[in-house]
């Protein structure tokens, strides 16, 4: 666990023993309990040497460390303070558009039920309850949890009683079912944990079973299992038709949308008569369908003489309310009594003969015969042992045998003879244990045995003792009060002690707006969290400035917003009226406080006062021209006077070619004609040198310092390459750029120019510029197309195409001789590969044939072989050869 100075500001903690907790300070310190106790198990940081577990770092280490955490919880802690004071000092204006937003969603909620309100026909008790339920969730912090006093947001998981239809958060609910439980089983300790005890709902104590505890987050019908969040529905709703029986059941279902507390009646049409059945059917609503005709029912009463006089109505018909002179049941006496209970006893015995003619009937007023007397037939002696059969006027005797009955100890029986009456009581001596089970005493029979052992065990409050004398073991509950601090925080338990949460305050606070005419009532203990209804009354406090009224603003607590009037104060140095909004009641922050040594210092809280500042300086727009004469700006009216516009001041300088870089400044002007753009005394002196563009082809800058007019020629030697490259020339560099095209030949190095034609032969010109001319004279070789004749003619004229060599007759035989070789060559290739292939298949048609039998003589076919056959492998040289004399001696001819 982090020390807790670590612990950025925003975070809480509750020291044990209930102690109260400090707010937590700038740099996140919290002081817990008397003196700053500490948590269990908690770290505290006792300085900036110590570390988490109490060794020691080094100090530069540790002062960096404990620097750095306090600049960032400082920042921190001033934004915080600065969110705050926003907030806290808003205008009212948005109050005001809450409020006419909360008007219009008042509107659309009334429009959707004045229709089913105007309709109803009956009991729209439960139709206002519902509009209540749909009001209250669409309010952000309306509906609150009975159980943890916390509002139910849209996005918490509730569960709804299907009793009062309040609304739980379901981790609470779930907590308080499981208590309730354990709470009841636990009275006992025979049955503890053994049967199934209800829970109840906490505002109605509607009763649930075990199985009923709920698990799952569903929407108000049921059908959909943890609702998305929509804004367009209402929070936990499915949007689907609610499809939920009517209470009572009529057989029709709910036709509104998903939604909380109870279903509206319901609003079906149904035809009906009244209660008495004489009138008409009639349509109506089926919420409403139980009418009355207002005539005399009619209907026979009770006591069978009379009818029913009262107008049509529901159930059964009341009892008679007439009075009527009525014998009792015996007949004895006779009084006047209501027509609808005509049976009643009188207090008189019946004294009747009986049948015995001896004794007289003993009961008192009663129906019926008497019956037999009691006295006759067989008669039991007093202890049961003998039978005895006597007249009905003689009394039975004892028989003398022992009484024998069981005692009131239920252990011994009686010893005496048979007796009338009682037994007397036990008085044997037996050992006894007392009714706790820790001593034994021997003591009459008849006595009990209380011992003086106080009951150590702990009462079903888990909080108190028994301390009853010698318990046998199930503890009364306890009797003392609970008497613990709600929920609330403002009312105790009223309760016996018991165990687990104490029910919720059932009590309601009234929470007002300042001027007391607009309250809204919350459960006790949500009055310090439940922000104050918006009050529409108009605020009447009186102006705290100088302004003889304040603008209108909505009732609220605290100091009145401040004033945004204009101040409209007259200003002293000039005479203009202060346009600022008023600053009477400034918030300002103080300064000049101690600021803390280290983290572990705790800071105080920035503080801001109220004080009246003087009004701001005058901004009223004079037209000023700056010190350049650059323009005409208007100037606010505190700050009237000479001003620079920060332009660059562009006046041109004596150079004629720069113009002065300084920013605005004052000149003193030297010509009353071109003086707003030549430089005067005040500009900058031009030190820089000539920037004039040189002729093409100089490379070299002026020498001369930035002057007026045109820079003389250079006279430097330049270093060139001669158009062939080949060559360095040093000629003067004004003679480069004043020469024109014909005087381009002084960088010719007047040797033969080195590069090559297109054709391939060097250039026969001196050394030139640009392209070399094409007009090779060069003597080249021309031949015919095979190669045979060959002729010498100018190189220009073959490039040109304009002589051709054509081939003669001597060329064309030596052509076609050429191509008959060839032709012969193949037609006797072809001729070999057909002989190669018939003698193949005349081999494979013999080993078709299978061998033949060894004494039969094979039949030998002699093949004759031509000459090409057997000559051919000498003959393909020989024609090769033949072939390349022929080609050479062509060549030959040629040349």
């Amino acid at each position: 666990m982090e020390a807790s100075w670590r612990q950025v500001a925003g975070g809480r903690g509750r020291a044990r023993g209930r102690a109260t907790a400090a707010p937590s300070s700038g740099n996140g310190v919290h002081l817990r309990g008397a003196g700053g106790g500490r948590e269990k198990g908690s770290v505290c940081a006792a300085g900036p040497g110590l570390s988490l577990g109490g060794a020691a770092t080094p100090a530069a280490a540790a002062e960096l460390m404990s620097q750095k955490k306090f600049e960032e919880i400082k920042k921190a802690n001033q934004a915080a303070a600065k969110k705050i004071v926003e907030e806290h000092f808003s205008s009212s204006s948005e109050e005001e558009g809450d409020e006419d937003f909360e008007g219009k969603r008042g509107k659309i909620v009334a429009n959707t039920f004045i229709t089913y309100t105007t309709q109803t026909d009956g009991d729209v008790q439960e139709l206002e309850r519902t509009k209540q339920y749909v009001n209250e969730a669409f309010q952000a912090g309306a509906m609150t949890c009975l159980i943890c006093i916390g509002s139910v947001k849209r996005n918490h998981a509730v569960w709804s009683c299907s009793g009062c239809f309040c609304i739980f958060h379901m981790p609470c609910i779930q907590k308080w079912a499981k208590d309730s439980q354990f709470l009841v089983s636990s009275l006992t300790d025979d049955d503890f944990g053994k049967r199934d005890y209800p829970w109840p709902c906490p505002k109605c104590r509607f009763e649930y079973k075990r199985s009923d505890t709920p698990s799952r987050y569903y929407c108000y019908c049921g059908k959909v299992e943890d609702p998305p969040l929509d804004p367009w529905l209402v929070p936990h709703s499915c949007g689907q038709v609610c499809e939920r029986d009517f209470k009572p059941s009529c057989g029709h279902k709910c036709l509104l949308l998903c939604h909380p507390g109870p279903c509206p009646p319901c609003p079906k049409m149904v035809t009906t008569t009244c209660y008495c059945k004489k009138a008409k059917p009639v349509p109506r609503r089926c919420s409403a369908k139980e009418w009355s005709c207002q005539l005399p029912c009619g209907r026979k009463l009770l006591c069978g003489q009379h009818k029913c006089e009262n107008p049509c109505h529901a159930g059964s018909c009341p009892p008679c309310p007439r009075v009527s002179r009525q014998k009792c049941v015996c007949g004895k006496r006779v009084a006047e009594r209501s027509c609808a209970s005509p049976l009643w006893h009188c207090d008189l015995v019946c004294g009747k003969t009986l049948p015995c003619g001896n004794h007289t009937c003993e009961q008192v007023c009663h129906v019926g015969a008497c019956g037999d007397c009691p006295r006759s037939g067989k008669r039991s002696c007093p202890c049961q042992k003998s039978k005895f059969s006597l007249p009905c006027t003689e009394d039975v005797p004892t028989c003398g045998d022992s009484c024998d009955k069981v005692l009131e100890c239920g252990i011994h029986r009686c010893s005496q003879r048979c007796h009338r009456g009682p037994c007397e009581t036990c008085r044997q001596e037996v050992e006894k244990h007392c009714r706790c089970g820790k001593h034994t005493k021997r003591m009459p029979c008849h006595k009990p045995y209380l011992c003086e052992t106080k009951c150590v065990k702990m009462r079903d409050c888990q909080k108190h003792q028994c301390r009853r004398k010698c318990c046998p073991g199930n503890c009364p509950p306890c009797d003392q009060n609970c008497g613990r601090t709600l929920g609330c925080r403002n009312h105790k338990c009223p309760s016996v002690c018991h165990r687990g949460s104490c029910y919720p305050c059932p009590e309601t606070v009234d929470v007002k707006c300042h001027c007391g005419n607009t309250k809204v009532t919350v459960p006790c203990g949500r009055e310090r969290t439940t922000r104050p209804p918006k009050c529409k009354e108009q605020c009447s406090r009186p102006p705290t400035c100088h302004h003889t009224s304040q603008e209108k603003h909505r009732c609220h607590f605290g100091s009145c917003p401040p004033c945004h009037q204009p101040c409209q104060k007259v200003l002293e140095k000039c005479g203009h009226l202060c346009p600022a909004p008023c600053h009477d009641q400034a918030l300002i922050k103080q300064t000049g406080r101690h600021q803390p040594t280290g983290p572990w210092e705790q800071p105080s809280e920035p503080a801001f006062i109220q004080t009246a500042l003087p009004c701001p300086p005058c901004q009223v727009p004079i037209p000023v021209e700056c010190l350049g004469k650059h323009e005409v700006s208007p100037i606010p009216c505190h700050a009237v006077g000479p001003y620079s516009c920060k332009r660059v001041c562009g006046r041109t300088l004596n150079c004629q070619n720069h113009t002065c870089m300084k920013e605005c400044h004052k000149v003193t002007e030297t010509d009353s004609c071109t003086g707003k753009k030549k430089a005067g005394p005040e500009c900058l002196r031009c030190e820089e040198g000539c920037s004039k563009s040189r002729p093409s082809g100089c490379p070299h800058p002026c020498v001369l310092p930035c002057h007026p007019g045109e820079c003389p020629p250079c006279a430097q030697m330049l270093r060139i390459k001669c158009h062939c490259k080949i060559t360095s020339l040093y000629v003067e560099c004004r003679k480069i750029t004043t020469a024109d095209v014909s005087e381009k030949n002084l960088l010719s190095c007047k040797n033969q120019c080195p590069k090559e034609l297109p054709c391939g032969h060097r250039c026969k010109e001196m050394c030139h510029p640009g392209e070399c001319p094409f007009n090779c004279n060069q003597k080249v070789k021309l031949r015919c197309p095979c190669k045979r004749i060959k002729k010498e003619v100018q190189c220009n004229k073959v490039r040109e195409n304009q002589i051709s060599i054509e081939c003669d007759t001597t060329c064309k035989e030596m052509k076609q001789k050429a191509s008959e070789l060839k032709e012969a060559e193949a037609k006797a290739a072809l001729e070999e590969e057909k002989r190669r292939q018939q003698a193949e298949l005349e081999a494979f048609e013999n080993r078709l044939k299978g061998r033949r039998k060894k004494n039969r003589k094979r039949d030998e076919v002699a093949v004759e072989l031509t000459l090409w056959q057997k000559y051919k492998y000498y003959l393909f040289p020989l024609c090769a050869i033949l072939v390349v004399v022929f080609a050479w001696y062509i060549a030959q001819a040629m040349d």
